[in-house]
């Protein structure tokens, strides 16, 4: 049986929105229902935030999540990540979870993480939804990705993909959450930055571009995201038409 460990990167040093996952909403902290919601899934044997903040770090514990410190020299949550699996060395797959999704359903973790504990062909997995909305479609902040007929990807990009020139195809908008062969995540750092990841700003392009294989969980929607104190202020009121803070 494959061991399943989901890491939440949390760093307080946001450039738009400092000391994001210690937000409040209604009586909880940002981490705290990111945490919350993740350990409903039914497919992490373990769960741990990953953060270089001895604050955090603090109300983790506090409210009985697991938590791990890292060096505060990381440039990306993913090194954070490659970090945290260098010290759990009997798990098997990795789950980056991004800590500003304070809403996320836990079918979405179990989602990515089944897809790649159950294809030992693909190195990553990921998600994406349908992408509905046209100007969405050309902004590229919300990253689109073409799949193939087997569920792998074929590319990411922040350019509208695929064109539409002759037909009208599904677009499909990539989620921020990845599963990861714990032993591909340790050679990550090794593998040569790519022109397309350079091109694009994508990660996940260096990994295509050296052959290795994303599989794409379909999800039904997007989770809210917080980026900035306004998009904090978008999910008080979308938990509290839901009931879930008052």
């Amino acid at each position: 049986m494959r061991k399943i460990l989901g890491v939440i990167p949390a760093r307080y040093a946001s450039s738009r929105f400092p000391g994001k996952p210690l937000a409040k909403i209604g009586a909880r902290t940002m981490i705290e229902w990111t945490y919350r919601n993740a350990s409903r899934s039914s497919t992490l044997s373990e769960l741990v935030v990953a953060t270089d903040d001895q604050r955090i770090h603090e109300v983790v514990i506090g409210f009985g999540g697991k938590s791990v410190l890292t060096s505060p020299d990381h440039p990306s949550g993913t090194d954070r990540i490659i970090e945290v699996a260098e010290k759990f060395s009997d798990f098997n797959v990795i789950v980056n979870i991004q800590g500003d999704e304070p809403g996320i359903e836990p079918e979405l973790i179990d989602g990515v993480a089944s897809l790649k504990a159950s294809h030992l062909e693909w190195t990553m997995s990921t998600a994406a939804v349908p992408l509905l909305d046209p100007t969405h479609a050309i902004d590229p902040n919300r990253v689109k990705v073409i799949i193939d007929q087997n569920g792998k990807a074929i590319y990411f990009s922040r350019s509208l993909i695929p064109s539409q020139f002759k037909a009208t195809v599904p677009l499909y908008r990539h989620l921020g959450i990845y599963g990861y062969d714990r032993e591909f995540l340790l050679k990550y750092n090794s593998l040569p930055k790519s022109n397309l990841e350079e091109s694009e700003s994508l990660e996940q392009l260096r990994a295509i571009e050296a052959g290795y294989g994303i599989g794409v969980f379909l999800a039904k929607e997007a989770g809210l995201s917080v980026d900035t104190p306004e998009d904090l202020e978008i999910v008080i009121q979308d938990f509290k038409k839901k009931g879930l803070v008052t």
